[in-house]
């Protein structure tokens, strides 16, 4: 009984949380590297093949590159490995996945933000962490509701106007 009360406390420091997007998003990267990989490996060879490999630029790249390659793979397989994925449900509640729309009080500027795991964060996108300043303010909150964000260099409200499933 203490031990599963363990694992489930052990969840929430080691396990990743991200959109079921966010996951496969990371499959289609391991996929583009691992055919990659056989091109940098006959890079690796061919520069090999030149001869002296102490002052042989072409091998060091290669070998730099190859190397390079292969850290991000485990990177990303380990990501995978400590996934969580999070389906959000339609109760009008700020969660992981849900897109929500917030009027800014200072300025009453509009904007919609879609709620994401820390791997998928892409403000260019509109897409926010869950764990940020304004992510951590609106998570389980319901429309209509205004909260106040604290940002490291200031506070500020916003309220929430909608919340919609991805």
């Amino acid at each position: 009984m203490k031990r599963k009360k363990i694992v489930e406390e052990m969840k929430h420091v080691y396990f990743q949380k991200m959109t079921a997007n966010g996951y496969h998003e990371i499959e289609n990267q391991i996929t583009d590297l691992q055919k990659q990989r056989p091109g940098k490996i006959a890079q690796l060879k061919a520069a090999r093949a030149l001869g002296d490999l102490s002052e042989n630029t072409e091998y060091s790249t290669a070998k730099r590159e190859l190397r390079h390659l292969e850290s991000r793979l485990r990177y990303l397989n380990k990501q995978l490995q400590y996934a969580q994925i999070i389906t959000p449900t339609d109760n009008h509640q700020v969660d992981l996945g849900t897109i929500v729309t917030l009027k800014f009080m200072d300025d009453n500027e509009i904007t919609n933000y879609q709620i994401v795991g820390k791997q998928e964060a892409d403000l260019t996108k509109q897409k926010i962490t869950f764990d940020s300043p304004l992510g951590k303010a609106v998570m389980h909150h319901q429309v209509g509701e205004t909260v106040t964000v604290q940002a490291p260099q200031t506070a500020y409200q916003v309220k929430i106007i909608k919340v919609q499933l991805v």
